[in-house]
Protein backbone atom coordinates (compact mmCIF):
# COMPACT_ATOMS: atom_id res chain seq x y z
CA UNK A 1 0.00 0.00 0.00
CA UNK A 2 1.44 3.46 -0.91
CA UNK A 3 1.59 5.99 1.75
CA UNK A 4 0.09 9.40 2.09
CA UNK A 5 -2.46 11.00 0.07
CA UNK A 6 -4.03 9.38 -2.68
CA UNK A 7 -3.63 12.92 -4.89
CA UNK A 8 -5.19 16.30 -5.22
CA UNK A 9 -8.16 17.53 -2.47
CA UNK A 10 -11.98 16.28 -4.06
CA UNK A 11 -14.14 19.38 -3.13
CA UNK A 12 -16.11 16.34 -2.20
CA UNK A 13 -13.88 15.75 0.45
CA UNK A 14 -12.37 17.99 3.39
CA UNK A 15 -8.94 16.41 3.10
CA UNK A 16 -7.35 14.86 0.69
CA UNK A 17 -8.27 10.91 2.00
CA UNK A 18 -5.06 8.57 2.74
CA UNK A 19 -3.81 5.35 1.77
CA UNK A 20 -2.50 4.81 4.70
CA UNK A 21 -5.54 2.75 6.51
CA UNK A 22 -7.04 -0.04 5.27
CA UNK A 23 -10.32 0.20 5.79
CA UNK A 24 -12.56 3.89 4.59
CA UNK A 25 -16.00 4.94 6.12
CA UNK A 26 -17.87 7.82 4.31
CA UNK A 27 -19.66 10.17 6.00
CA UNK A 28 -23.14 12.15 4.75
CA UNK A 29 -24.36 14.99 7.12
CA UNK A 30 -27.80 15.68 7.72
CA UNK A 31 -30.04 18.45 6.16
CA UNK A 32 -28.91 21.81 6.44
CA UNK A 33 -25.06 20.77 7.39
CA UNK A 34 -21.88 20.34 5.94
CA UNK A 35 -18.80 18.20 6.57
CA UNK A 36 -18.17 19.98 9.88
CA UNK A 37 -20.79 18.11 11.30
CA UNK A 38 -18.05 15.04 11.81
CA UNK A 39 -15.17 17.63 13.09
CA UNK A 40 -15.79 16.02 16.47
CA UNK A 41 -14.86 12.81 15.41
CA UNK A 42 -11.55 11.00 15.01
CA UNK A 43 -10.00 10.89 11.64
CA UNK A 44 -8.99 7.22 12.36
CA UNK A 45 -11.11 4.50 13.67
CA UNK A 46 -9.17 1.36 14.28
CA UNK A 47 -7.51 1.77 10.69
CA UNK A 48 -10.51 3.03 9.49
CA UNK A 49 -10.26 6.10 7.75
CA UNK A 50 -13.41 9.03 8.50
CA UNK A 51 -13.64 10.87 5.27
CA UNK A 52 -16.82 13.50 5.80
CA UNK A 53 -18.64 13.94 2.61
CA UNK A 54 -19.07 17.91 1.89
CA UNK A 55 -22.35 18.63 -0.44
CA UNK A 56 -22.05 21.17 -2.73
CA UNK A 57 -23.40 24.54 -1.19
CA UNK A 58 -22.41 25.08 2.14
CA UNK A 59 -19.90 25.74 4.15
CA UNK A 60 -16.34 25.89 2.29
CA UNK A 61 -18.44 24.57 -0.72
CA UNK A 62 -21.13 27.66 -0.29
CA UNK A 63 -20.30 29.22 -3.58
CA UNK A 64 -21.22 25.33 -5.58
CA UNK A 65 -24.45 25.04 -6.97
CA UNK A 66 -26.93 23.48 -4.88
CA UNK A 67 -26.99 19.70 -6.01
CA UNK A 68 -31.59 19.96 -6.79
CA UNK A 69 -32.09 16.36 -5.69
CA UNK A 70 -30.45 13.33 -3.79
CA UNK A 71 -29.96 11.24 -7.57
CA UNK A 72 -28.48 14.05 -8.90
CA UNK A 73 -26.56 14.69 -5.68
CA UNK A 74 -25.61 10.47 -5.87
CA UNK A 75 -24.65 10.65 -9.93
CA UNK A 76 -22.50 13.91 -9.36
CA UNK A 77 -20.74 11.60 -5.80
CA UNK A 78 -20.23 8.48 -7.52
CA UNK A 79 -17.01 9.84 -9.83
CA UNK A 80 -15.64 11.46 -6.60
CA UNK A 81 -15.10 8.05 -4.85
CA UNK A 82 -14.63 5.67 -7.73
CA UNK A 83 -10.70 6.14 -6.66
CA UNK A 84 -11.40 5.43 -3.49
CA UNK A 85 -13.00 2.26 -3.92
CA UNK A 86 -10.53 0.37 -3.87
CA UNK A 87 -9.88 -0.65 -0.31
CA UNK A 88 -12.98 -2.27 1.91
CA UNK A 89 -15.62 0.80 2.88
CA UNK A 90 -18.80 1.97 4.61
CA UNK A 91 -21.60 4.53 4.40
CA UNK A 92 -22.40 6.13 7.62
CA UNK A 93 -25.45 9.15 7.09
CA UNK A 94 -27.45 10.87 9.35
CA UNK A 95 -31.21 11.68 9.63
CA UNK A 96 -32.14 12.72 6.19
CA UNK A 97 -28.00 11.96 5.17
CA UNK A 98 -29.28 8.64 4.53
CA UNK A 99 -31.69 8.90 1.46
CA UNK A 100 -28.44 10.32 -0.68
CA UNK A 101 -26.58 7.48 0.93
CA UNK A 102 -28.83 5.13 -0.16
CA UNK A 103 -28.97 6.28 -4.04
CA UNK A 104 -25.27 6.18 -4.12
CA UNK A 105 -25.35 2.67 -2.86
CA UNK A 106 -28.10 2.14 -5.61
CA UNK A 107 -26.19 3.97 -7.82
CA UNK A 108 -23.02 1.87 -7.55
CA UNK A 109 -24.85 -1.30 -7.87
CA UNK A 110 -26.18 0.09 -10.85
CA UNK A 111 -22.97 1.08 -12.60
CA UNK A 112 -21.41 -2.23 -11.24
CA UNK A 113 -18.83 -0.95 -8.96
CA UNK A 114 -18.28 -2.10 -5.49
CA UNK A 115 -20.89 -0.82 -2.91
CA UNK A 116 -20.27 -0.40 0.71
CA UNK A 117 -19.47 -3.23 3.24
CA UNK A 118 -22.31 -1.78 5.44
CA UNK A 119 -24.56 0.80 5.31
CA UNK A 120 -24.86 2.49 8.68
CA UNK A 121 -28.18 5.05 8.88
CA UNK A 122 -28.99 6.87 11.85
CA UNK A 123 -32.14 8.56 12.82
CA UNK A 124 -34.64 8.31 9.49
CA UNK A 125 -36.86 6.42 8.02
CA UNK A 126 -36.70 3.96 5.24
CA UNK A 127 -36.56 6.08 2.03
CA UNK A 128 -40.24 4.96 0.90
CA UNK A 129 -41.53 6.39 4.20
CA UNK A 130 -38.93 9.99 3.89
CA UNK A 131 -42.26 11.57 2.46
CA UNK A 132 -43.95 11.20 5.87
CA UNK A 133 -41.34 13.50 7.92
CA UNK A 134 -43.45 16.48 9.71
CA UNK A 135 -40.39 18.46 9.58
CA UNK A 136 -41.41 18.89 5.48
CA UNK A 137 -44.67 20.17 6.40
CA UNK A 138 -42.82 23.31 8.82
CA UNK A 139 -43.14 26.74 7.47
CA UNK A 140 -40.06 29.12 6.76
CA UNK A 141 -40.59 30.64 10.30
CA UNK A 142 -40.65 27.16 11.74
CA UNK A 143 -37.30 26.49 10.55
CA UNK A 144 -35.64 29.49 11.08
CA UNK A 145 -36.42 28.36 14.77
CA UNK A 146 -34.99 25.11 14.13
CA UNK A 147 -32.30 26.48 13.25
CA UNK A 148 -31.51 28.80 15.40
CA UNK A 149 -32.16 25.95 18.39
CA UNK A 150 -29.43 23.86 16.69
CA UNK A 151 -26.82 26.54 16.76
CA UNK A 152 -28.04 26.97 20.70
CA UNK A 153 -27.94 23.12 21.55
CA UNK A 154 -24.27 23.74 20.27
CA UNK A 155 -23.40 26.16 22.80
CA UNK A 156 -23.40 29.18 20.02
CA UNK A 157 -24.87 32.17 20.30
CA UNK A 158 -26.32 32.72 17.10
CA UNK A 159 -26.19 35.66 15.34
CA UNK A 160 -28.74 36.88 12.66
CA UNK A 161 -26.74 36.62 9.41
CA UNK A 162 -25.44 32.90 10.99
CA UNK A 163 -29.27 31.97 11.22
CA UNK A 164 -30.12 33.69 7.31
CA UNK A 165 -27.12 31.70 6.27
CA UNK A 166 -27.98 28.39 7.80
CA UNK A 167 -31.55 29.45 7.02
CA UNK A 168 -30.60 29.54 3.20
CA UNK A 169 -28.79 25.95 3.17
CA UNK A 170 -31.69 24.42 4.92
CA UNK A 171 -34.35 25.11 2.99
CA UNK A 172 -32.65 24.13 -0.48
CA UNK A 173 -31.92 20.75 1.39
CA UNK A 174 -35.51 20.95 2.40
CA UNK A 175 -36.55 21.47 -1.38
CA UNK A 176 -34.62 18.74 -2.19
CA UNK A 177 -36.32 16.22 0.88
CA UNK A 178 -40.00 17.10 -0.33
CA UNK A 179 -39.19 15.89 -3.95
CA UNK A 180 -37.71 12.72 -3.12
CA UNK A 181 -40.19 10.05 -4.02
CA UNK A 182 -39.09 6.37 -3.83
CA UNK A 183 -42.66 4.20 -4.15
CA UNK A 184 -41.03 1.21 -3.56
CA UNK A 185 -38.20 -0.24 -0.82
CA UNK A 186 -35.08 -1.44 -3.25
CA UNK A 187 -33.02 -3.59 -1.71
CA UNK A 188 -28.87 -3.43 -1.20
CA UNK A 189 -26.14 -5.80 -1.13
CA UNK A 190 -24.41 -4.66 2.08
CA UNK A 191 -26.11 -5.23 5.31
CA UNK A 192 -28.29 -2.03 6.86
CA UNK A 193 -27.33 -1.05 10.47
CA UNK A 194 -30.25 0.94 11.50
CA UNK A 195 -29.36 3.34 14.76
CA UNK A 196 -32.12 4.73 16.83
CA UNK A 197 -31.19 7.35 19.29
CA UNK A 198 -32.75 6.47 22.65
CA UNK A 199 -33.53 10.20 23.47
CA UNK A 200 -34.95 11.13 20.08
CA UNK A 201 -38.39 11.97 20.11
CA UNK A 202 -38.61 13.20 16.79
CA UNK A 203 -37.80 9.35 15.72
CA UNK A 204 -39.66 5.98 16.74
CA UNK A 205 -38.29 2.26 17.00
CA UNK A 206 -41.15 1.75 14.59
CA UNK A 207 -40.31 4.27 12.08
CA UNK A 208 -37.27 2.88 11.17
CA UNK A 209 -38.86 -0.92 11.20
CA UNK A 210 -39.36 -0.64 7.49
CA UNK A 211 -35.73 -0.56 7.06
CA UNK A 212 -35.75 -4.39 7.47
CA UNK A 213 -36.98 -4.34 3.95
CA UNK A 214 -34.04 -3.15 2.17
CA UNK A 215 -31.34 -5.54 3.20
CA UNK A 216 -31.36 -9.30 3.57
CA UNK A 217 -29.20 -8.39 6.72
CA UNK A 218 -30.82 -5.39 8.81
CA UNK A 219 -29.74 -4.80 12.71
CA UNK A 220 -31.72 -2.19 14.53
CA UNK A 221 -29.87 -0.84 17.24
CA UNK A 222 -31.39 1.55 19.94
CA UNK A 223 -27.88 3.59 21.02
CA UNK A 224 -27.78 5.99 23.97
CA UNK A 225 -28.75 9.77 22.83
CA UNK A 226 -30.44 12.28 21.76
CA UNK A 227 -30.95 13.19 17.51
CA UNK A 228 -27.83 15.31 17.17
CA UNK A 229 -25.59 13.33 20.03
CA UNK A 230 -23.73 11.39 17.35
CA UNK A 231 -21.85 14.57 16.32
CA UNK A 232 -20.02 14.68 19.64
CA UNK A 233 -18.66 11.09 18.57
CA UNK A 234 -19.88 8.74 21.62
CA UNK A 235 -18.20 6.06 22.48
CA UNK A 236 -20.75 3.49 21.72
CA UNK A 237 -21.48 4.73 18.25
CA UNK A 238 -17.58 4.57 17.38
CA UNK A 239 -17.67 0.94 18.76
CA UNK A 240 -20.52 -0.04 16.18
CA UNK A 241 -18.79 1.47 13.41
CA UNK A 242 -15.82 -0.32 13.86
CA UNK A 243 -17.94 -3.47 13.66
CA UNK A 244 -18.02 -4.32 9.59
CA UNK A 245 -14.38 -4.92 9.69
Amino acid sequence: MTSGSTGSTSPWFVRPPSADHAARIFCFPFSGAGASAFSAWPAVLDDIEVCPVQFPGRENRLAHPHYGTYENLAADLVPALVPLLDRPFAFFAHCAGALPAFETVVRLTDLGLPGPDCLFVSGQPAPHDASRDPMLTMSEPELRAEVESFIRSRGIEPRPDMIDLGLAVLLRDHAAAGAYRRAEPVAVRCPVVVLHWRDDPGVSLDDLAAWRRYSDAVDIRVVDGGHYDFMDAPEELLKLLTSWR
